[in-house]
């Protein structure tokens, strides 16, 4: 089996899309809303890529009794102005155009609520590269999930199960690929969902990780620029349960 058939598995805020303000703004509005204090640019960044609800209550500390309200109001800011305000990372669409020409099977599993990913993803025009797209509940979205998606009750909860979601997905499109799959994405939750399931994970050095946690994570390599995630995806595609932590440097897109 070439490289060109392992699975990989992606993130979406942070790996995939660079929410340009679109989330902490909203979160911001929503605590404003409420008459509740915004955290410093530091901390609002790290709320992005966990749960909403745990990053409201453990970052921001929403009380629980204003937590649906704040879910609510952020979700309605972000549907209006947020997915809008979002962007492509440079050199992302082509990367993921690439691997699709190759035959190589990829997915997103994300705990961004799955029908609200599959609207970000439609949104720039590539969720039909992706065999699965995988996200939280739709507990924690405005609206109706959009048809196509999975039906709330069958989806998974916290990264690890989206994960195993999407590797079932993935199951059907390449059987066997799929425990040689790869994941890639920008924070510890990305690391700790691979690692569950038995999956390397790799990150990525342009989304919100604070410095040391990708690390500290357990990431089996940290990537600055597209060109060397392409480089090492196909490097551990042939070389499964790489455990070496490198930092890697290739010129290209950021």
């Amino acid at each position: 089996m070439t490289h060109t058939t392992v699975p990989v598995i992606f993130d979406l805020d942070g790996t995939l899309v660079d929410p340009a303000g679109g989330i902490t703004d909203g979160i911001a509005a929503a605590l404003t809303e409420l008459g509740l204090p915004v955290p410093d640019k530091s901390r609002m960044d790290a709320m992005i890529g966990p749960k909403l609800s745990h990053s409201l209550t453990e970052i921001a500390d929403v009380p629980a009794a204003q937590l649906e309200d704040a879910i609510r109001i952020y979700r309605a800011h972000y549907v209006a102005t947020g997915i809008a305000q979002s962007r492509l990372y440079p050199g992302i669409r082509g990367l993921l155009e690439d691997f699709v020409a190759a035959g190589r099977p990829i997915a997103v599993a994300t705990q961004k609520p799955e029908g609200l990913a599959r609207t970000v993803l439609a949104h720039h025009g590539i969720a039909g590269l992706f065999h699965s797209i995988r996200g939280s509940a739709a507990d924690e979205a405005a609206g109706s999930v959009p048809e196509g998606s999975v039906p709330e009750a069958s989806v998974p909860e916290g990264k690890a199960g989206i994960v195993a979601a999407a590797l079932s997905d993935l199951a059907v499109a390449v059987p066997s690929a799929v425990g040689r799959a790869v994941m890639v994405g920008d924070r510890a939750q990305d690391v700790a969902g691979a690692a569950a399931n038995g999956l390397d994970c790799i990150g990525v050095g342009w989304g919100f990780a604070p410095d040391g946690e990708l690390h500290a994570a357990g990431a089996v390599e940290i990537v600055h620029t597209t060109a060397a995630l392409h480089a090492t995806i196909n490097r551990l595609s042939e070389r499964p349960g790489t455990t070496a932590l490198n930092e890697v440097h290739t010129d290209g897109n950021v």
